[in-house]
């Protein structure tokens, strides 16, 4: 019996491997079009359809920070042909609202397909010039500093909550309608400070209309070299990485899922690609399933201390 199983599943995997996919690939985006979910999205099916020789095509499913596109697949056949690709608040959405799926189990994870790190970014014309001057005039000056951020509860938000946790500074929290609104009140000095990726603060950084104050990620980012760690700044554990992964509805079969992982991976892993994640604020990974798997509930349970903790609560 146990030899019959083993049979069964080279068999299965070896179908999978030949046979998927005989037809269009949906992949569900849960954000705007133009946007670094989108943009990522987009760059992946590009290269799966040239690979797989079908189209994959990506669909906008706005509304609910990403949770209305997660529910659609959630509810989806686990049949490969229905994908999500999903942000970093995929995990921090179940922490400060009530979802209609469980991350944990409604879900295949595939695979992480990149990532990189928040920029701490300042008005050039305050007074603080680093990350450590700004958190002691903080604390010499409490509900001074205004932070903007993309909504209640998004992970903008929770960067700010978080770094007031760690160093006990009082901030005030400016909530947008996204996070374009905050960098244009950032731009214009309504707000003094906010938290973007890469990209979306590149173009200001080297005109000089914002500041780095510092990449709050383990390792300085390789387009600005000479922007320090926070921890490199002073403030230890202070790490958030905005990502990108890839995933399906509970149930996909393993060899499918490994299929399409092993896949990703050769793409995002493909010095072009890597090039191009990285103009985008993310760095190319290509994980194991279980490595996505590890990172949601990792990030889960650290947001929802940080919800708990600052009392955060939807408007």
């Amino acid at each position: 019996m146990r030899a019959l199983l083993v049979l069964l599943f080279l068999f299965a995997s070896t179908a999978w491997g030949q046979a998927y996919p005989t037809k269009p690939v949906r992949l569900i985006v849960g954000f705007a079009p133009g946007g670094g979910t989108d943009i990522v999205a987009r760059l992946m099916a590009a290269k799966l359809t040239e690979r797989w020789g079908q189209a994959v095509v990506v669909e906008n499913k706005l509304g609910a920070s990403g949770n209305i596109a997660a529910e659609q697949v959630a509810k989806s056949a686990p049949d490969g042909y229905t994908l999500l690709m999903i942000f970093s608040s995929h995990s921090s959405n179940p922490a400060v609202m009530k979802t209609n799926f469980d991350i944990n189990k409604d879900f295949s994870s595939i695979t992480l397909v990149g990532s990189g790190p928040a920029i701490v970014l300042a008005n050039p014309n305050i007074q603080p010039k680093t990350l450590g001057e700004l958190i002691a005039y903080a604390k010499a000056h409490p509900n001074e500093i205004k932070y903007g951020s993309s909504g209640v509860g998004g992970t903008v938000h929770l960067a700010g909550e978080l770094m007031s946790q760690l160093t006990g500074i009082q901030m005030v929290h400016v909530p947008y309608k996204g996070i374009a609104l905050a960098m244009t009140a950032i731009l214009a000095g309504d707000i003094q400070i906010t938290y973007a990726t890469p990209i979306s603060a590149y173009a200001h950084l080297k005109s000089g209309r914002l500041r780095a104050l510092a990449v709050a990620g383990p390792s300085r980012y390789p387009t600005m070299p000479d922007v320090p760690t926070a921890a490199e700044a002073g403030l230890a554990d202070y790490e958030i990485e905005f990502w990108y992964g890839l995933v399906g509805p509970a149930g996909m079969q393993a060899a499918l899922v490994d299929r399409i992982q092993r896949d990703i991976s050769g793409i995002v892993n493909a010095p072009e690609m890597k090039q191009q994640l990285l103009e985008q604020g993310a760095i190319g990974v290509g994980s194991r399933p279980k490595e996505l798997d590890a990172l949601i509930r990792k990030e889960y349970a650290r947001w929802l201390r940080v919800v708990q903790t600052g009392n955060i609560k939807m408007e």
